[in-house]
Parts: structure tokens; sequence; C-alpha cells
């Protein structure tokens, strides 16, 4: 079979199969997430393996789908953008700050110490912490804009603090590859380097986004292009993510939230809105959410291993709900919503995917390690949006 016939079989399997494992989870009473992510699982290497089979033979396949899934994690990131207000987030901006800050140093100090109980070298249970540490924000978005909590106090605040917490996630990295697997005067030299290019990405895009986003987006829309404010949007949705990465030392996905928050300011929001959710929910999205379960494969997981996820799993757990606890009611929040904050801080997602393959390639991880690291995120995607939704819930109530 022609390597494009493959692709687009591919394709046209996983999303049927994703919207049909989204149907089954919503009638379960769960958000859809949890069924798209469960189907990836099924038809991923743990059970299935139906990348491997015979008919698709082209080595590429998984890594195009990879590329598709990349793709519908910004389109989320800007969608999530859109839906909230700058002030909102600005309003939210000392609570975020210190949840993102505090719940990513303890589960990186939590993380390193169980790593070292598990007889890990001082730079690798250094890593493994840096793993662990940042938070999901397509999943975290995901559920809440499904709850339609996305613009609450606690919603504005999970996700600004998300982007905080994986902001540090990157930068934490860049120090930790500039500090140990380079010399010390190139590692200082580096540092200075890549705080400069983040704050300088923040400053010039930030400028870009709030004087000339709104009036080019009306711009566009008048000119006789078909689709043009749709096309707008997405393109400046990638610029902004790619600039982010390659010029800003910051995650893809932060950018394209950035984006999607400054398209926001434009009286052609809902219509941008309108537009994007179509390709986004159509296509992209499920591609990602089914990718979560496709990356991990269970049979690698010796009974070492086990116990190292169950350890992982509390560092995760207890680490975020404590940060986001203490930073919430610092910050004026209550009991309930402090909680609500903490587990929406709980998933792992693609920033933790990324920092594990850069582990994988520089030697500081295993495979075994890596497809542990992988089934963690696949259990916090799934665990948390039920969570979310009894906590969001009438039926919980806490003093």
């Amino acid at each position: 079979m022609l390597p494009f016939l493959q692709i687009i079989l591919v394709l046209a399997i996983i999303i049927s199969l994703a919207k049909i494992g989204g149907y089954l989870s919503y009638k379960l009473g769960q958000p859809a997430v949890v069924g798209e992510v469960l189907i990836g699982l099924l038809i991923g290497p743990s059970v299935l393996n139906f990348m491997n089979w015979s008919v698709l033979s082209d080595p590429h396949l998984s890594e195009t789908i990879t590329h598709f899934a990349e793709l519908g994690v910004l389109l989320l990131l800007l969608i999530a953008g859109l839906g909230l207000h700058l002030n909102d987030l600005v309003q939210s901006g000392k609570t975020a700050i210190m949840t993102g800050t505090l719940g990513f140093f303890l589960t990186l100090g939590m993380g390193f110490l169980l790593a070292k109980l598990f007889s890990f070298g001082t730079q690798e249970a250094i890593f493994i912490g840096l793993i662990l540490a940042p938070t999901s924000i397509g999943i975290s978005a995901q559920t809440l804009m499904e709850l339609r909590v996305l613009r609450t106090k606690v919603g504005t605040t999970l996700l600004g603090a998300a982007v905080a917490d994986d902001t540090l996630g990157v930068l934490g990295v860049s120090l930790f590859l500039a500090f140990f697997m380079g010399s010390a005067s190139e590692g200082a030299e580096s540092i200075y380097i890549i705080l400069l290019k983040m704050v300088l990405y923040m400053v010039v895009f930030s400028l870009i986004g709030l004087y000339a986003l709104p009036k080019m987006a009306q711009y566009v829309d008048k000119l006789p292009i078909s689709q043009g404010l749709v096309a707008f949007s997405f393109t400046t949705a990638l610029f902004y993510a790619w600039a982010a990465e390659e010029l800003g030392y910051m995650a893809a996905i932060i950018g394209a939230f950035m984006a999607g928050l400054f398209l926001a300011r434009s009286p052609l929001k809902d219509k941008i809105e309108r537009g994007l959710s179509s390709i986004a929910y159509g296509v992209f999205v499920p591609i990602f959410f089914i990718n979560v379960g496709l990356s991990a494969n269970v049979r690698q997981i010796s009974g070492t291993g086990y116990v190292l996820l169950l350890g992982m799993m509390v560092v995760v757990i207890l680490s975020k709900t404590i940060g986001a606890g203490i930073s919430g009611r610092l910050g004026g929040m209550t009991n309930k919503e402090s909680l609500q904050l903490g587990f929406g801080m709980i998933p792992r997602g693609e920033v933790v995917l990324i920092i594990a393959a850069v582990g994988i390639t520089e030697g500081l991880i295993n495979s075994s390690v890596f497809s542990t690291i992988v089934v963690l995120v696949i259990i916090t995607t799934i665990m948390t949006p039920p969570i979310l939704r009894y906590l969001f819930s009438d039926k919980f109530n806490i003093n």
C-alpha cells in the first residue's frame, strides 16, 4: 500500500475511533477526553499494536501521526486562549504564578528524592524530577472547557499556573543541559542567553499581540478571501508557537496559548473561535488524545517499574495538591477552590513527553523509565477529568 494511502487510512480509523470513544465516555458521564485516551491505549502497543500491523509498512507513519497530534494540542491551546479574557488572567496572575512555581519546585524536589530511593544517580534523579514537574495545559484546558468553568476564578488561575509551570519546566531542562551536558563556562553563558531570549520573546510578541493582532484580524476579515480570518488566526498561532520554541526557549504550546489570548481581544473573537473549533475538534484534537494512548507500552514496564510508577503517582498528586492548596489559600481562595486548583494541576502531558524524549536522547533515562512516564501521563490524563467533574459539582462541599 502506498504511504499516502496508509496515512489517510490511519487518520480515518483514528478519528472515527476517537469520536466513538468520546461518545461512550460522555454516555458514562465522563469527559470525552477519557474515552479518547483509552481508545489510544487500546489500539497502541500495550494491546493491539495497531500501528505496527503488516499492512502499515511506512516507517514514517508514527512520526506523521505525532506531528498531527502536535498540531492538535496547539489548536487546543489557541482555543483555550480565545476562551479567556487577558484581564481575567492578569487578575489571577499572582496566585497563578505562586501556584505554578510552588507546585513545580515541590514536584522537582519530591521527584528527585523518589529517584534517589530507586538508586538513580544525582544527574538522572534531577532530570526525573524535571520530567515530573510540568502540568499538562492541554488536558486541563480541555476539561475546563467541557465543564464550562474555563472563565471561573479557578479556571483562569489554573491555566495561568500551568503556563508558569511549563515555562519553568522548559527553562529547567535548558539549564540542566547547559550545566551538566556542557562545560561550566558555556553553561553560565547559556543560562544568561536563555533568560534573555525568554524575556525578549515575551516582551516583543506581547506588544505585537496587544497592539497589532486585533487590528490585523479585522483587516483580514474584510478582504475577499475564503475563510481568511480562520487562516490568519491559525497561521498566527503557528508562528507564535514556532517563535516560542525556536526564538524564546519556551514550549510551542505557550506561544499558541498567547496567540489565543491576544486574538481574544478582537471583536471578531466568536467568529474566530467558531471557525477554528471545527478544524480542531473535528480533526486534530482527537488525534492528539489518541496519540497519548498510542505512545504508551505497558509491556515494557517491569515489576520495579510498577513500584516506580506508583511512587511517581504519589509524588505528582501530593506535590500539586499541596502546592496549589497553599497558594490558593494565600491567594484568597476557599478550601473547595484550592482543592479544585490542586487536582487540576495533576495531569502530565505534552511537555512531560518532550522532556522525557530529551532524556532518552541524552542517555539520562532508559526505555523502561520512558514507558513508565508515558503510562503516568495516561493515568493522570484519565483520572483527572472525572475527579474535576465531581469537585466542580454541587455534590462536593468542603468548608
